[in-house]
């Protein structure tokens, strides 16, 4: 059964930069779409970022509009890991970060898939940006 840890949290200062990494095991992620996804203190967990699955050449990429420009998704298959890496990160980007496992980023009207559609979710990896 496939299963995803998530690393590379931490505390950064505003306008800093982190790169997070969703590691497999159990499996492999070949035939996965992953995202990531975050949940702040009070909040919903909300998506950030997906990836789809691919030939190892062409994957698509989708960002929240919140974290488009500044966060970038991408997969290495042949370690079985997919990254998030986050520049000019902001203080309203600290949350525990998520990321999960689906068979496509979208649905077929081209939506995000619901985010109750992912699975293996990891135990998630908290990011705090303050100074």
């Amino acid at each position: 059964q496939l299963q995803l840890v998530e690393s590379g949290g931490g505390l950064v200062q505003p306008g800093g930069s982190l790169r997070l990494s969703c590691a497999a095991s159990g499996g492999t992620l070949d035939g996965y779409a992953i995202g990531w996804f975050r949940q702040a203190p009070g909040k919903e967990r909300e998506g950030v970022s997906c990836i789809s699955s691919g030939d190892g050449n062409t994957y698509y990429t989708y960002y929240a509009n919140s974290v488009k420009g500044r966060f970038t998704i991408s997969r290495n298959n042949a370690k079985n890991t997919v990254y998030l890496q986050m520049d000019s990160l902001k203080p309203e980007d600290t949350a525990v970060y998520y990321c999960a496992a689906e068979e496509n980023c979208l649905d077929s009207d081209y939506s995000p898939k619901a985010l109750g559609s992912f699975g293996s979710w990891g135990q998630g990896t908290q990011v705090t940006v303050s100074s």
